[in-house]
């Protein structure tokens, strides 16, 4: 899957994520395609809370170990 990433919070403002098949994961500066449209979706972070709301999965909600302050609105692709 890839993820692509705009908003506050990250190490840059415009961001790809992608996951391999391994559970191994990398970050580029920037868009990087193909897209293959999956899904959207809305992340804010405050403390160690996450508030997620995704097109394909609706609401849901996370704790995480890290503290961090973070608005981003995203792209999901299959890979």
């Amino acid at each position: 899957m890839r993820y692509i990433e705009f908003g506050l919070g990250n190490t840059w403002l415009v961001r790809t994520e992608t996951e391999l098949e391994d559970g191994t994961e990398y970050e580029e500066k920037g868009i990087k395609g193909p897209i293959h449209f999956h899904s959207a979706y809305i992340r804010i972070w405050l403390g160690k809370t996450v508030f997620i709301l995704d097109l394909k999965e609706g609401m849901k909600w996370a704790k995480k170990e890290k503290k961090k302050i973070k608005f981003i609105v995203g792209i999901v692709s299959k890979s």
